[in-house]
């Protein structure tokens, strides 16, 4: 209920229906519903390390083990598919020290498939077989993402190999990278705003709150922001805010409207500019980066508030995200023609996937360091899988 309505839209009661208990009863389980959140991930990771800890017991040549750990989570990707998205989305609900405990247990986990990475290619330096692991790891999650029907085995089959694409894939590295230490992402406080966005007028002043907003937005969620705190951050009196948006509400649409805008003109210029589908792909994974790794927050939070959007809001948005992912998957069968639609959409999404996990990332590197090698990683399993 979670992964389907957003941590914040979903009541205790109702879960408590769901289950077929009364509401008091359900606190003889759990205190409070975050309890149940910190549960969910905790069995979350329990179940992945469980799937990883199977699959190399099963062999000694990394190999065959990289062949079982890919094979047993593209299973578990599709069995886990309705709550899979609570590694991506309702984790950032979690308070810094389980927040910690989650990525940790990720980073280990990561950390311990690199390895079997560098064993089958020890050309590779450690940093790079991580953030190759990285993407094949984002790859075999993008399932949770979306809703684009397929048959399950084909699912699992497709996910496999888009995790061979990543884990064998040969695109270029820049050498920096080979001597780079992986480090913990630092979330930013929340602190006021740059000073001279209190001082600007009109439009200036809007952009200035609609940014402060959408910072706020990602780093806490959009529930837990109130317009007192966007205001504080942007220097005005909360009252102020809404001389330029009605309610937090409308700060949120205008937010969505402001991501879609961009995918849209990015997408007119990639297509415009294109010689074949082959090209116009490549310029929509690339302007695609861009966005993701130039405007991370608005990224992040176009990705994981759909569902408080204002109604008259909603539809339309998701009807622009729809018509986005078509285009990719029109130009990927124009490429790849033995693919058929479900196929497509599938590599699609985990190639939007590898782009938005890695664009909001500091594991290898800070994130620009090695901007240039995700649009080659996210084109792989579009391209081989």
């Amino acid at each position: 209920m979670f992964c389907a309505r957003g941590y914040h839209g979903v009541g205790v009661d109702e879960i408590a229906g769901a289950v077929g208990i009364t509401g008091p009863a359900i606190y003889r389980h759990f205190p409070n519903k975050y309890a149940m959140l910190v549960h969910a991930t905790r069995e979350l990771s329990d179940t992945v390390r469980t799937t990883v800890d199977r699959a190399l017991a099963d062999s000694d040549d990394p190999r065959t083990q990289l062949d079982s750990v890919l094979d047993a989570l593209a299973t578990l990707s599709v069995d886990q598919r309705r709550v899979g998205g609570l590694y991506q989305w309702e984790n950032r609900y979690l308070d810094a020290a389980h927040r910690a405990e989650f990525r940790n247990e990720l980073g280990a986990l990561v950390g311990r498939v690199a390895q079997l990475v560098t064993a089958l290619r020890p050309e590779l330096s450690a940093p790079v077989a991580r953030l190759f692991t990285r993407a094949a790891f984002s790859a075999l999650a993008s399932l949770a993402t979306h809703r684009a029907p397929i048959s399950r085995s084909r699912a699992a089959d497709l996910l496999r190999r888009a995790g061979w694409a990543l884990l064998t894939t040969d695109v270029p590295v820049p050498s920096s990278l080979s001597s780079v230490r992986p480090t913990v992402p630092v979330e930013p406080l929340a602190g006021p705003a740059d000073p001279a966005a209190g001082q600007a007028d009109g439009n200036n002043r809007r952009e200035a709150v609609l940014a402060t907003a959408i910072r706020l937005f990602h780093l806490h969620g959009y529930h837990a922001v109130g317009m007192e705190d966007i205001g504080r951050a942007a220097g005005l009196h909360a009252s102020s805010l809404y001389r330029y948006f009605p309610s937090k509400a409308d700060l949120l649409a205008a937010a969505y409207h402001r991501a879609a805008d961009q995918l849209s003109a990015s997408t007119t210029a990639s297509l415009g500019s294109a010689a074949s589908d082959q090209d116009a792909l490549r310029g929509l994974v690339e302007s695609f980066v861009d966005l993701t790794f130039s405007q991370r927050d608005l990224v992040a939070v176009y990705l994981a508030e759909n569902n408080n959007l204002p109604e008259r809001d909603r539809h339309e948005l998701r009807k622009i995200q729809r018509l986005q992912v078509d285009e990719w998957v029109r130009l990927l069968i124009g490429v790849r023609p033995e693919l058929s639609p479900s196929e497509a959409r599938v590599l699609v999404h985990a190639a939007l996937n590898v782009v938005t996990d890695l664009g909001g990332s500091t594991d290898p590197a800070p994130p620009d360091a090695f901007r240039p090698v995700v649009t080659a990683l996210a084109l792989e399993p579009m391209r081989r899988a």
